[in-house]
C-alpha cells in the first residue's frame, strides 16, 4: 500500500513538474534541450556529443536529432576540432545561456511553490528521505 501511495504521489508532482515546464518554457526551449544546457554549462568548455549520451539515457541519433534542433534555434553552436576533423565540439551560444538561466529560474520557482508548502524542517526531512530512498538503488 505504501508503494502505490509513493508512486501516486511521485507520479503526479513528476507529471505537473513536466507540463510546467514544457508550458512556461514553450516556444523556444524545451526541458529536454534545457537538460542539454545544464549538461554543457557544468563543464568547463565545450564537450563531444557523445559525452551526453551518459546523462541522458537515449541513442546517439536522438542526440544528435535534439542538437540539430538546438543549432537551429541558436541555443548551441557545433564546430570541428582543428587537429582531428573527426571530432565535433558542442558550446552553448550566449542565447543558449539566456535561455539557461530563464529555464533554470522557471523551474527553481516552480520547485520552490511546491516545498513552500512545507515547513523548513520538513523541507529538511523530506530531501534527507528522498536522498535515502535514491542511495537505495
Amino acid at each position: 500500500m505504501v508503494a502505490h501511495e509513493f508512486l501516486r504521489l511521485w507520479t503526479k508532482v513528476s507529471k505537473d513538474l513536466k507540463q510546467h515546464m514544457e508550458n512556461s518554457l514553450a516556444p523556444t526551449l524545451t526541458e529536454g534541450q534545457l537538460n542539454v544546457l545544464e549538461l554543457l554549462m557544468s563543464r568547463e568548455g565545450p564537450c563531444k556529443p557523445s559525452d551526453l549520451l551518459e546523462h541522458l539515457e537515449t541513442t546517439p541519433a536522438a542526440v544528435t536529432t535534439l542538437l540539430d534542433r538546438m543549432e537551429k534555434n541558436g541555443l548551441i553552436e557545433r564546430s570541428r576540432d582543428n587537429a582531428d576533423r573527426r571530432i565535433v565540439w558542442v558550446s552553448v551560444t550566449p542565447f543558449g545561456i539566456e535561455e539557461w538561466k530563464r529555464g533554470t529560474a522557471i523551474r527553481d520557482r516552480f520547485l520552490d511553490e511546491y516545498l513552500n508548502r512545507l515547513s523548513a524542517h520538513n523541507q529538511q526531512v523530506l530531501i534527507y528521505l528522498l536522498g535515502k530512498v535514491a542511495q537505495a538503488s
